[in-house]
């Protein structure tokens, strides 16, 4: 029988978790997070000296691979880290606080800090329009969300977070929070993330006929009519790709993490894109998934005030 991924060093041993972490960040060595020195680095090797610290002989500072990332000012020992990391990366809908908590050992506070450390980490920054000539990308909007203080006989999707979604067939997805299904929310969305050589693919919301005709072509069916996919010769005019990709984040928004207020709603949408976008029908298994995470701490600072606050 196979051995547990999670029986390797980095996830129970501190020692090996530094060396894991530093193989991936400073792939070619240590670089310093305060000058961005490479030639003059040095470990710090007294008895007293803090694990994986380093001193730059340029700027006369020490630092640790942990600088810089989401993991600086953690008093979570790294391997707990890399532990979180992968649970998060490898459960297609996601694992909750609590689960965390329980699992790592940690306060469900700490839990909670750390999830969405992490869901900054999976967010991914300065990426190119998706699809391009010949590529399909379909777009479709969802609700999510509780109904906080509003009284039953009022509810309805006024009251809901807006989630519109843009998937490419076959590759990744990219999902935001806008302020409501109108053209002029969705259109600024569509133009900065589709190159205008794709074929769009929507349903029959009005708000998308106008900067259809922006695009290669356009097609939408009619799911008021319960029309979900037709051929047009060698195409397949259809959503359910996107639809799919909100069947995983519905399931993991009302089963796992059962609710989530808007501020923190972008994050969590970076989590599902994330795990979409890496997964195993792209040849990304679990633990190449998991450095992918690795490669999106740096650079990125979560501090626990403006988390809690209105971050």
């Amino acid at each position: 029988m196979a051995a547990s991924v999670l029986n390797q060093p980095h996830f129970h041993n501190e020692a090996a978790a530094y060396k894991w972490v530093e193989a991936r960040v400073w792939p070619e060595g240590p670089v310093c997070p305060h000058c961005g020195g490479t030639d003059r680095n040095q470990p710090l090797k007294g008895k007293s000296t803090r694990m994986g610290v380093y001193k730059c002989y340029d700027c006369r500072k020490p630092f640790t691979v942990k600088v810089g990332t989401v993991f600086e000012a953690s008093h979570v020992k790294l391997h707990l880290w890399l532990q979180a990391m992968f649970l998060m990366a490898s459960s297609k809908k996601g694992i909750s606080s609590n689960q965390l908590h329980r699992t790592l050992g940690v306060t469900l506070k700490t839990a909670w800090f750390m999830s969405h450390r992490l869901r900054l980490a999976m967010q991914a920054v300065g990426l190119p329009p998706m699809g391009g000539e010949g590529k399909f990308v379909e777009a479709d909007e969802t609700f999510i969300g509780k109904w906080e203080g509003v009284p039953k006989r009022s509810r309805g999707k006024d009251y809901m977070n807006v989630v519109f979604t843009l998937v490419e067939r076959g590759g990744a997805a990219r999902s935001f929070h806008v302020a409501s299904t109108r053209r002029y929310d969705l259109d600024s969305v569509i133009v900065a993330n589709v190159k205008p050589e794709s074929h769009l693919m929507t349903d029959e919301l009005p708000s998308y006929r106008k900067i259809g005709k922006t695009f290669a072509s356009h097609d939408a069916v009619n799911h008021m009519k319960e029309e979900y996919a037709r051929r047009d010769g060698d195409r397949l005019i259809t959503t359910n790709t996107v639809e799919g990709y909100y069947s995983i984040f519905k399931r993991g928004m009302k089963g796992v993490y059962q609710h989530c207020s808007e501020k923190h709603l972008h994050r969590y949408l970076a989590e599902f894109d994330f795990r979409y976008s890496n997964r195993v029908a792209l040849g990304i298994a679990d633990e190449a998934r998991t450095e992918r995470v690795v490669k999106g701490i740096v650079g990125k600072r979560l501090t626990y005030r403006p988390i809690d606050g209105n971050a």
